[in-house]
């Protein structure tokens, strides 16, 4: 695949999710992170029930630390894993709190350092909440980088690098969103829909579903 015919599916994945961004609901970067950490196994319709009842009660590290371990058990329970989810939240929380005055660092470092905060958390938050560049490589963008052949790669890492590389320049700060929504609701895992599929003649997928 060439930059002209990746340069044409950004542009068309632009022109069909005219506003690509993440459908977790947050109102800070702490509140983003609360829901990333919550959403490993659990869907974004789940964790939004889940956190439309903890943001009332707790949306700051200092919160989430007085309403305790087992309080905010109480108000995750609906999602899977909630148990070790609440852990790693309330020592994300207390690191926060003790080290970082309750803000969420910017930096990648510091992130990675969070319990329960790896590479692709830590993208997903740098460029959803910071607005850098970074893409978190999820199921729906490896999927979709491997099928079309926009940045196939045998890992998440390889496929990371390659779409830093190709993806054209005015497109990186969109592109993680452009990728996972299109992934999530056209380039489905099992039965992709190709037929309404907006970059189907730009995509090498060889097995395409008319």
């Amino acid at each position: 695949m060439n930059r002209a015919i990746r340069e044409q599916i950004f542009d068309r994945l632009a022109e069909a999710i005219p506003e690509p961004t993440t459908e977790l609901n947050y109102s800070s970067p702490f509140e983003l992170l609360t829901a990333v950490l919550l959403s490993a196994q659990a869907t974004d319709v789940g964790v939004n029930k889940a956190t439309a009842k903890l943001f009332p009660l707790a949306n700051t590290p200092k919160a989430i630390l007085e309403l305790g371990e087992e309080g905010v058990k109480q108000q995750i329970q609906t999602i899977g894993l909630f148990n070790s989810k609440a852990k790693h939240l309330l020592q994300t929380a207390k690191i926060l709190h003790e080290q970082y005055a309750d803000e969420v660092p910017d930096q990648r470092e510091a992130l990675e350092s969070l319990p329960g905060v790896g590479r692709k958390t830590a993208n997903v938050i740098l460029n959803t909440a910071f607005g850098h560049p970074t893409i978190a490589v999820d199921t729906h963008i490896f999927r979709v980088s491997n099928r079309t052949k926009i940045a196939p790669g045998k890992n998440v890492l390889v496929v990371e690098m390659k779409l830093l590389k190709f993806v054209p320049k005015p497109y990186l700060l969109d592109a993680h969103h452009l990728l996972i929504l299109h992934g999530r609701y056209t380039c489905i895992a099992r039965k992709p829909k190709c037929a309404n599929c907006c970059i189907l003649d730009l995509c090498e997928f060889k097995q395409k579903i008319n």
